[in-house]
């Protein structure tokens, strides 16, 4: 199967690895119709995990490679690393402002974005949505530089970032389905809300790699770019939700393996 897909143009290749992305939220979602909801410790450490992978991602499959293209170019070769991962923390912050959500476990009046009257269950899902926007921009871009042809750009190095990316969301789905059927939602309908919250990760990828492959002299910078927005979503929602549950040492060896899995993927696959 991999044979097949590394033959395909790199936008076709980022959608079929986003939708496999997408797939796995919806998995994680699933498991709303047949067991209870995880204890919070399972949780806090399922979204330890999810912030370890998107750290590693971060580094490994984007911010290395964007420094490594950079090189021979006539300017510092940290410039479009430090650019496009500054504009990628801004872009996010943006969204973030805008965007009407509420984090997991916090109270509506905490909701965050422009002010709405839209149900509680609606500001859950939008939260979850915000991360995965960054996780599938992240995916396409790395399929997108394929494109160029240059060494730092490899199909297995796309190939782990999609199997990270894919391994976290699982968890991640899990974690919009059971609060979405703790607010009175029935499963199948949490199934439908959680699975859906990933839709825009197959959007994001297909926009990345075309944006990449149409334009390959900003692949550094849009590489960086999708960096910078996950490590916002990171530091800003991940990490603070996987801390405030009270299980913050076992959060946090849940974030250490997270990051050890997403270093392993990369480096042997990449």
């Amino acid at each position: 199967m991999l044979i097949a897909l590394k033959s395909l143009h790199p936008v076709v290749q980022a959608l079929i690895a986003t939708l496999f992305t997408w797939g796995l939220t919806g998995l994680g979602a699933s498991l709303v119709l047949i067991r209870r909801e995880p204890s919070r410790k399972m949780l806090d450490v399922m979204l330890g995990f999810a912030a370890g992978v998107m750290i590693a991602a971060s580094f490994w499959s984007l911010l290395a490679p964007a420094i490594a293209m950079s090189e021979g170019k006539g300017i510092p070769v940290w410039l479009p690393a430090v650019i496009g991962f500054l504009l990628g923390g801004v872009f996010l912050r943006l969204v973030d402002h805008l965007l009407p959500h509420l984090h997991l476990n916090a109270p509506t009046g905490e909701a965050e974005g422009v002010k709405t009257s839209w149900h509680r269950t609606t500001l859950l899902v939008l939260a979850i949505t915000l991360h995965n926007i960054p996780e599938g921009l992240a995916v396409g871009v790395a399929f997108g530089a394929l494109a160029a042809g240059i060494p730092e750009a490899t199909f297995g190095g796309a190939v782990a970032l999609a199997i990270g990316i894919g391994i976290q969301n699982f968890p991640e789905g899990a974690a919009v389905s059971f609060p979405l059927r703790r607010e009175g939602m029935s499963a199948g309908k949490s199934l439908w809300w959680g699975q859906l919250s990933g839709i825009v990760e197959p959007i994001a990828g297909v926009i990345g790699a075309a944006v990449v492959v149409a334009m390959l002299p900003i692949l550094p910078y849009a590489l960086a770019f999708a960096a910078g927005a996950m490590i916002f979503v990171v530091v800003e929602e991940v990490i603070p939700e996987a801390q405030m549950g009270g299980n913050a040492d076992i959060a946090t060896l849940g974030a250490m393996v997270g990051f050890a899995v997403m270093m392993v993927l990369d480096v042997a696959l990449g």
